[in-house]
C-alpha cells in the first residue's frame, strides 16, 4: 500500500507542476466584458469637481458644484465613489455624502449605492461598444424605500481629465429625477 500512496503523491505533485508551468507559458485569457467595464471605471480614480444640473429643476440645487472622489481599494478589487457638495464639511448629520462601491461579482460589474435615503440599490453595469461609457441598470434594493432610491447611472469618459455622470433617482410614485454632473479632474 505504501508504494501506491507514494506513486499517487509523486504523480499529483508532477501534474500540478506541469499545470502551473503550462499556465505560465499560455497566452493571457481574454478579459470578460465585466472586467473591461471595471478597468474602465478604475481609470477615473482621483478627485473631480463640476457643475450639477437636475431635471426637473430644484431651486435648492441651482448653481451646485459637486465634488467626487474615486479611489481603487482592496488590492484592486473595489472602487469607492464618494459624492458631496463642494465646500461642505464631511458632516453626515448636516450634509449629503453618499458612497457608492463598484466591484466584480462573478462575471458582473456591480454597483451598490449607500444612499442618504437610507437604502442600498444594487445595479449591474455594461460597457458601451466604444469603451467610453459604463451604464448601470437597477437590479434590486435593500432597505426602506420611503423617500425613493437611485435607479440608473451612466459614467461617460470624455478624456483623462473630463467625464460625466448621470444619475437617475426614482422618487416615490415612480417619478424620475435626473442629475447630470460635468466633472473635471482636480488633482
Amino acid at each position: 500500500m505504501k508504494p501506491l500512496r507514494y506513486f499517487l503523491t509523486v504523480s499529483l505533485i508532477s501534474l500540478t507542476t506541469l499545470a502551473l508551468a503550462q499556465h505560465d507559458g499560455q497566452k493571457p485569457v481574454a478579459q470578460s466584458e465585466a472586467q473591461k467595464s471595471f478597468d474602465t471605471l478604475k481609470t477615473l480614480a482621483g478627485s473631480w469637481q463640476g457643475r450639477i444640473t437636475v431635471d426637473p429643476p430644484q431651486e435648492d440645487m441651482k448653481d451646485t458644484v459637486g465634488q467626487i472622489t474615486m479611489r481603487v481599494t482592496s488590492r484592486g478589487h473595489a472602487l469607492v465613489h464618494e459624492m458631496q457638495e463642494a465646500g461642505t464639511p464631511l458632516d453626515a448629520t448636516k450634509y449629503d455624502h453618499p458612497v457608492t462601491m463598484f466591484y466584480l461579482d462573478a462575471d458582473r460589474l456591480t454597483l451598490v449605492h449607500y444612499c442618504d435615503a437610507g437604502n442600498r440599490p444594487r445595479m449591474t453595469g455594461t460597457l458601451s461598444p466604444d469603451g467610453k461609457k459604463v451604464e448601470f441598470d437597477f437590479a434590486d434594493l435593500s432597505g426602506r424605500d420611503d423617500y425613493g432610491h437611485m435607479y440608473h447611472a451612466v459614467f461617460t469618459i470624455i478624456d483623462a481629465n473630463h467625464h460625466t455622470e448621470d444619475w437617475t433617482y426614482m422618487m416615490p410614485g415612480n417619478k424620475a429625477m435626473h442629475a447630470h454632473m460635468d466633472l473635471v479632474k482636480s488633482n
